[in-house]
């Protein structure tokens, strides 16, 4: 199958590829000191990388939580880093009207779990041509998807995946069903897992979100071994002081180990 995704991944030996990156763009230097970081790492373990940031985080829990540096100069700033550093790079959009401009930075324009069955939003992403990775709603069962990769697919676009972040369990809570890897993968696009907002508690400390970032490695590892092709891990040098999504972030030297291991179920499993 001719798709983005498969094609990072169609290497001699068993690997996944890496989103990763800060929650947010919290400020042009500690961005880029992250990106250079994991591209440093990603080169040395030998995985496929894409360097993720949100320029603007829209669904925040609090009108006084932090969203980011806006559109145009977070454009900017992941231009910088996909063009200084050689890295591609993704980002989520949020109104229909900003997938052409975003298009031009972008390499993979993302859909964010909360907007995964906004019609308008999916249709103008694919018809950019650009790769679109919709993130799978806490609200939906991995059933669910095929209506989503429905609406892709109807608007031309054939570069879709789907990435499993877990789903709403009571309240303030998510829990992974790990048979969406095979679910999803049998209609015919690539799974990814995210392991750090599938951790997350959400609204869980009234005015913000909590998280349960020590549960990160062994969803992780549930995931390689349930046949996720991708990984999604936000991370930050400091989670505790981080501006967003900290507590269900992995400390940036936590990476290259967690990593490795994952290499070492994936070449077991295939």
């Amino acid at each position: 199958m001719n798709n983005y995704f498969f094609t990072m991944i169609d290497t001699p030996s068993p690997v996944f590829f890496l989103i990763a990156g800060p929650c947010v763009i919290e400020d042009r230097d500690t961005t880029l000191a992250i990106a250079q970081r994991l591209k440093q790492i990603t080169g040395k373990l030998g995985i496929p990388f894409l360097f993720k940031a949100s320029f603007d985080k829209a669904n925040r829990t609090s009108m006084d939580s932090f969203r980011g540096p806006g559109f145009e100069k977070g454009l900017k700033i992941l231009d910088e880093i996909k063009t200084g550093l050689d890295l591609p790079v993704i980002s989520d959009i949020h109104l229909p009207d900003q997938a052409a401009e975003a298009a031009k930075v972008l390499d993979v324009i993302q859909i964010p779990a909360f907007l995964c069955r906004q019609t308008d939003l999916i249709a103008a992403a694919c018809r950019t041509g650009r790769p679109v990775n919709i993130k799978k709603g806490q609200f939906l069962s991995p059933f669910d998807c095929r209506n989503i990769i429905d609406k892709a697919r109807s608007s031309g676009s054939r570069d879709i995946s789907i990435t499993e972040r877990g789903t709403s369990f009571g309240y303030n809570n998510l829990v992974v069903d790990f048979r969406s890897m095979a679910i999803i993968g049998s209609m015919g696009v690539p799974v990814i897992f995210d392991a750090t907002h599938s951790v997350q508690l959400p609204g869980g400390r009234g005015g913000t979100s909590a998280g349960e970032r020590q549960f990160v490695p062994v969803l992780s590892r549930a995931a390689v071994a349930a046949g996720a092709q991708g990984l999604f891990m936000e991370t930050h040098p400091d989670p505790d002081k981080a501006l967003c999504d900290g507590p269900n972030s992995l400390p940036l030297d936590d990476m290259e180990p967690l990593l490795s291991k994952l290499l070492a179920i994936k070449q077991v499993t295939g």
